[in-house]
């Protein structure tokens, strides 16, 4: 045998597993049985061909190394399941790093043994790389609490609670405390090796878990998961359960790293692979420019069709290059909504749009409502996060089929849902919406009514829609759709270039209870860009005419404590904004006015629940702006303010627009609760560097053009 070339070697005791298994360690886990492991007859032994050595320990893989070979420096087999540890390892490495380059190389590298050793494992390492248990349609949320987390740490530990709390407060990461807590629970014999696929399997049966013994089951999960935690398993399991994974791993460097991989070591070569590095050979450049065409396709193709779960079959069947002829729009999966770019003045509109035709459409106060029909029949509402709000809106589901009119078989609808009073005739606040119940909504107890402004069509009868103009989609939405008073209706709209007939329909709009107007060009450059906040759209707020600055969705993360008549409840609080490349929060300002005593009262009551011993390891800020009190990141406020400044003492979009200072808002003046909007979909950093620098360019230009009218900006 050996001097055939072939070795033979034991079967690593963690083999696949569907992800839905109830077992932790794959098919040749020890399934748990009244707290002790069953162990399962040996598995039968793998043949290693000469080009897959054995795979290394685990515990030295290291896919940041330099020349890094798929099958080589792997720390599993062909065959076995991907070993959570190396997930973990992934994660390590990603951590250490600081170049993003460095950081899509590393996880390119993992990614490439996964889809040479066990290419069916590639869907639980995506999405434990994201740390999304499913899509967000699916509505499986983790973000378990610490206090549960605490108690099954202790539990699996055989430490203190408090002891525990304690030293999580001095590190700041309940993470860290349990890779450095020793687990003491008893088994016969030890637990099998961790799997990705199993704690994936794990993450999501917790997801789906409710009701009153739901805690008491996740704990006794969770104590399972940790006795057979190895190294840094621990610390990443744990960050992974609060749904915090802080590593640094946005989105945008998995499809990338996932690009990479796909077309550097591609799937479905039977084993053994005969191309484990497509680009080599290629000169550096050459190489370059390859692998961000494999990038663009991959991305494109996501922005249209984001669903792992749908892609990568695809991808492991047909590869990059074809992937765009499997996968596009699909009913039933939500869209990353286009965005708009805020203008601060009729004049910047203008010169914006130059010679290209637009319309003016009112700006509903309302949540964004994308609104898929199947073939079947079937109606979903989607949110701007993608998440499944159909049973929020029983009444849009009853009525979207009596608004469409004949020959309209499927489609997907850009709408706003904007609370309306039936007996006034008349738009109400935004806030009067939240108050509708997010879940288990009955129809006819429903007391807050809805009207459906629609203004965009993405898709319709198997055709998408978002690579023609706005003028051809918008003709296609008002031929497909009846509007109802009050029920369904287009958006209010005026096709214009004057800017005296801009001024005036936006007094319209805000007479008719809107916030502004949505600006958008017609014919050129006017396509859908999915996922995308564009210069293709402007948003124009009164707020701007008026001098009165921008506003911002910025997340609170510490209070100061209040004096005179302010005292015993929160005075001021300390704002950041989010910076998705470092996944931290970078402080902005402190904020104290646009408060009622009553909404004062209102934010102590719910943020004294939310108070930390220290700041979190990823807030950024500085001493000369320490707050008397840290609070968790749980809640985002829409600010305005006059304008935005360099700063020595904010750490917003640091290095952005300087290299050592941040930015930070003058005058900042609450507005509103977004109830909406989650901490990581605040205003990013990049955001705020722009809108400082559109301030800058819109003050040079008066400065240079003093003949100007100045009325508008």
């Amino acid at each position: 045998m050996v001097a055939m070339g072939v070795v033979m070697q034991m079967k690593d005791a963690a083999g696949p597993m569907a992800v839905g298994d109830s077992t932790v360690g794959g098919v040749w886990g020890h399934p748990w049985v009244l707290g002790v492991p069953v162990v399962p007859p040996l598995p039968p032994p793998t043949l290693w061909c000469p080009r897959s050595p054995p795979p290394l320990d685990p515990s030295q893989y290291d896919p940041a190394k330099s020349g890094y070979h798929p099958l080589r420096d792997a720390c599993w087999g062909h065959g076995q399941s991907v070993p959570y540890l190396a997930v973990a390892r992934t994660f390590e490495r990603i951590e250490e790093a600081s170049a993003r380059l460095k950081i899509i190389e590393t996880l390119s590298n993992f990614l490439r043994s996964v889809l040479a050793l066990s290419p069916g494992e590639l869907l639980p390492c995506l999405r434990l790389c994201l740390n999304r248990p499913g899509a967000a349609s699916e509505g499986l949320e983790l973000g378990i609490g610490e206090s549960l987390l605490t108690r099954a740490l202790a539990q699996a530990t055989g430490r203190q609670l408090a002891q525990i709390r304690s030293e999580a407060q001095d590190k700041g990461d309940l993470g860290l405390v349990a890779e450095s807590s020793r687990c003491t629970q008893r088994t016969v014999l030890a637990p099998a090796p961790l799997s990705a696929a199993g704690v994936l399997g794990k993450l999501r049966e917790m997801a789906t878990m409710s009701g009153n013994a739901s805690s008491s089951k996740k704990i006794g999960i969770i104590k399972g998961l940790f006795v057979a935690c190895r190294h840094s398993e621990a610390r990443y399991l744990v960050r992974s359960l609060s749904g915090k994974l802080r590593i640094g791993l946005a989105e945008q460097s998995v499809l990338t790293a996932l690009a990479h991989a796909v077309a550097l070591t591609p799937p479905g070569q039977g084993w053994p692979p005969a191309v484990l590095d497509a680009g080599q050979g290629m000169a550096p450049e050459a190489r370059r420019a390859w692998l961000e065409e494999q990038s663009r396709i991959l991305k494109q193709t996501f922005c249209e069709l984001p669903d792992y779960a749908a892609i990568v079959p695809v991808l492991l069947e047909h590869g990059l290059e074809k992937l765009p002829q499997h996968c596009g729009i699909t009913p039933g999966v939500p869209l990353k909504p286009m965005l708009a770019q805020p203008a601060r003045g009729v004049g910047e509109l203008l010169k914006r749009f130059e010679e290209a035709a637009f319309t003016c459409e009112y700006k509903y106060d309302g949540e964004r409502a994308q609104i898929h029909v199947l073939e079947s029949g079937a109606v979903f509402i989607y949110s701007r996060n993608q998440e499944n709000t159909t049973a929020k809106y029983p009444d849009l589901v009853d009525r979207i089929p009596k608004v469409l009119k004949p020959g309209v078989r499927s489609c997907i609808l850009d709408a706003e849902a904007v609370a309306w009073d039936r007996t006034t005739r008349q738009i109400q606040p935004f806030q009067v919406l939240m108050t509708r119940k997010r879940k288990d909504v009955d129809a006819a107890a429903i007391k807050v009514q809805v009207c459906l402004y629609a203004f965009d069509l993405l898709y319709l009868n198997g055709e998408p829609l978002v690579r023609q103009p706005l003028s051809a989609r918008r003709k296609l939405l008002r031929e497909s759709f009846e509007e109802v008073e009050g029920e369904f209706v287009f958006a209010t709209s005026a096709d214009t270039r004057s800017a005296e007939e801009v001024s005036e329909f936006l007094d319209k709009a805000i007479k008719a209870s809107c916030e502004g107007l949505m600006v958008k060009t017609l014919e050129v450059d006017a396509t859908y860009e999915i996922a995308k906040r564009s210069h293709k759209w402007l948003k124009l707020k009164k707020d701007y005419l008026d001098g009165l600055g921008d506003t911002l969705d910025l997340v609170v993360i510490g209070a100061y404590l209040g004096k005179g008549k302010r005292a015993g409840i929160y005075g001021g609080f300390l704002l950041a904004c989010y910076d998705e490349e470092s996944e931290e929060y970078q402080s902005i300002c402190k904020i104290g006015t646009g408060f009622t005593e009553e909404s004062l009262e209102k934010h102590y009551g719910f943020l004294k629940e939310h108070v930390l011993a220290q700041p979190r390891p990823y807030y950024r800020w500085d001493s000369g702006a320490a707050p008397d009190r840290w609070l968790a990141a749980v809640q985002v406020w829409e600010v305005k303010c006059g304008d935005l400044s360099i700063s020595p003492v904010y750490r917003a979009a640091v290095g952005l627009v300087d290299e050592e200072k941040g930015i930070s808002l003058r005058f900042p003046r609450f507005l509103r609760v977004r109830e909406d909007k989650k901490p990581e979909e605040a205003t990013s950093s990049t955001q705020v560097a722009e809108l400082y620098k559109k301030q800058q360019q819109i003050q040079n230009q008066q400065q240079a053009e003093k003949g100007e009218d100045e009325e508008f900006y």
